[in-house]
């Protein structure tokens, strides 16, 4: 995904967003279904996505082979992002599905950020992840790869109609639909981390022995923006385990001022 990308793959994925950005304004969440649909074509064809992503190919070649392919298949706004992923150039044919993928997330939180449910799809996500560490039988349902793929995403439906918003509940089938080599919970941590890209913010995990007050939330969210000088977007997880304090996580950095985490650091030095 997009946080494992390096130099030029990188960079292809910041001229495609604005792609993106400009041609999304129709029906996002047919956008979104649809590029998980080329996606699911480019996993498939081996040979086509590398020489779609193949850097020797001049990028009208490739774009004009993904037209003849996907035109009067999909809607002209796919086609159209689709043709300008094959036109970059990535370091690794894999970044190329990559990057569909992910635009095909930030579509689905298009969708859900204009029916104003944004926040919702962000926290139903992370809440979900939690029931599936917690619950070994579902995990092990949802990742049969022996069951047919039709009946997990069913399942999916079934636990979560009525309970969610439909963009959760597509996203979480498009995760268990489509592991591409992840685990359930990594799948479901990339796409909440790429739907709070939407709105250009980071997430913040913060573990807690109890249930933190809204103004304790208020203020912690306030004095991360500030640290980080980015808008910071909240999950708390209660855990018994933590003793007192709070552990923070934002990305790979984790800030930990619990007593079990000093207790920790206090029985590595004396090892």
């Amino acid at each position: 995904m997009v946080a494992g990308m390096q130099g030029v793959s990188r960079t292809s994925m910041a001229e495609v967003r604005e792609r993106f950005d400009s041609v999304s304004a129709g029906d996002p969440a047919l956008l979104a279904g649809e590029l998980f649909d080329v996606v699911d074509l480019f996993d498939r064809e081996h040979l086509l996505r590398r020489a779609l992503a193949d850097p020797a190919r001049p990028g009208e070649a490739k774009s004009a082979a993904v037209h003849a392919v996907l035109d009067g298949k999909v809607s002209t706004p796919t086609a159209e992002v689709a043709a300008a992923v094959v036109q970059a150039r990535w370091a690794r044919s894999g970044d190329l599905t990559d990057a569909l993928e992910s635009l095909a997330v930030y579509a689905e939180a298009l969708a859900a950020e204009q029916a104003g449910e944004l926040d919702e799809l962000e926290d139903e996500l992370f809440r979900f992840s939690r029931i599936v560490e917690s619950e070994p039988r579902l995990r092990t349902a949802l990742t049969d790869v022996g069951a047919p793929v039709e009946r997990r995403v069913e399942l999916v439906e079934r636990l979560l109609d009525g309970k969610t918003s439909a963009f959760t509940r597509r996203l979480i089938g498009a995760v268990v639909a489509r592991p591409r080599g992840r685990s359930l919970e990594a799948g479901l941590a990339t796409y909440g981390r790429l739907v709070a890209e939407r709105r250009q913010r980071l997430v913040a995990l913060a573990r807690v022995a109890g249930p933190l007050t809204e103004e304790q939330r208020e203020r912690l969210v306030r004095v991360l923006t500030t640290a980080y000088g980015h808008e910071v977007h909240l999950n708390v997880e209660i855990d018994p385990t933590v003793v007192g304090g709070l552990s923070i996580q934002v990305g790979d950095e984790v800030i930990d001022g619990t007593i079990a985490g000093r207790l920790e650091e206090v029985r590595r030095r004396l090892q």
